[in-house]
């Protein structure tokens, strides 16, 4: 897992660049004297469910918008689908589906005539097919049933997945989702999830901005966490899931064996008496050096400590996210 640029590592090795669907080096928005997004470097590999995290007010709003060309950057550039943005705008946006900040319908039209008139806006959508796709897009995101109805008699959530639908009526290489299961109910929650599954399936980028580590543990294949502006950390989930400090816990009746034993191999044993004198159980941070569970093992069973159980335990994902931000996370829908 690799630190943005703002905190003095560099993003990793990039490889081909054809193999990323969103790059940015040092981007930077200031507003005035509130500096927004800080020297941000993105790598988003193309076909990744790529999961971008961090509380509100992080940066995550604004640097889609520039991402988007809807925002100027101060500072440092950005290449979506391996095309410099903004500059090719034109050439770039028809091929990136986007749900920024909810969506904005006429009320007092329906559903369905709210999607055809977005697609008439699109110089690059075909007439002929416009109805087979606004059928097609409303029945991908579960509202076929709702399309003749009048958007302000809709729900959020309903709202929220109309949004979803009018990001799909033309194929996208890459979509671009700013909190899609706000509002959403539980079963909503579920058909987006299974939405961007089946999208990503299909060989589309997903960039999803979230704030519940939730949604982003189920969904997505890499992750971003922004914190005041900065990206401080980005990789697979795997990686930010084993990034962590790993403790190990040894149940033993040999306590005081079981702490002399770990101190020597490095490890920093947690003093918590009550917890060895009731559970018989031992716990030490491994440290950055991590060391084999078999070799811990053997190095008790070699100091004469009675090993009745081992376990290797991980920080959570949202351990994971209050070391690098100091902050708490929302974490359930």
């Amino acid at each position: 897992m690799t630190g943005g640029s703002s905190d003095g590592a560099e993003v990793g090795d990039r490889g081909d660049r054809r193999d990323l669907a969103i790059e940015t080096h040092g981007l930077t928005k200031r507003f005035r004297s509130q500096l927004a997004v800080d020297g941000v470097d993105l790598a988003v590999p193309r076909g990744a469910v790529f999961g971008f995290l961090g509380p509100n007010g992080s940066g995550k709003t604004t640097t889609i918008r520039m991402l988007l060309g809807l925002v100027t950057a101060s500072a440092g550039g950005a290449r979506v689908l391996g095309t410099d943005m903004p500059r090719h705008v034109d050439s770039v946006l028809p091929r990136v589906g986007a749900l920024v900040e909810g969506p904005a319908f006429s009320p007092y039209l329906s559903g369905v005539s709210n999607l055809r008139r977005f697609d008439a806006a699109d110089r690059h959508a075909p007439r002929r097919t416009r109805a087979a796709r606004v059928d097609e897009a409303l029945d991908r995101v579960g509202l076929s049933h709702a399309g003749g109805k009048k958007v302000h008699a809709y729900s959020l959530g309903m709202k929220q997945r109309l949004g979803i639908a009018n990001a799909l009526l033309m194929r996208r290489e890459l979509l671009v989702l700013d909190e899609p299961t706000n509002g959403l109910d539980p079963q909503g929650t579920r058909e987006v999830r299974s939405l961007i599954r089946s999208l990503a399936d299909d060989g589309t980028t997903v960039f999803v901005s979230s704030h519940l580590l939730a949604e982003v543990e189920q969904v997505c294949s890499h992750v971003g966490v922004m914190s005041a502006g900065r990206l401080v950390a980005q990789g697979t989930l795997a990686e930010f899931r084993d990034g962590g400090e790993a403790r190990v816990l040894v149940r033993t009746p040999d306590g005081a064996g079981a702490r002399r034993v770990l101190q020597g191999l490095g490890m920093h044993v947690d003093d918590d008496p009550d917890r060895a004198a009731v559970e018989h159980t031992v716990a030490a941070r491994v440290g950055p050096s991590e060391i084999a569970p078999e070799a811990v093992v053997a190095a008790l069973v070699a100091g004469g400590v009675r090993v009745r159980g081992f376990e290797v335990e991980r920080a959570s994902l949202e351990q994971r996210f209050v070391e690098l931000t100091g902050e708490g996370f929302d974490v359930v829908q």
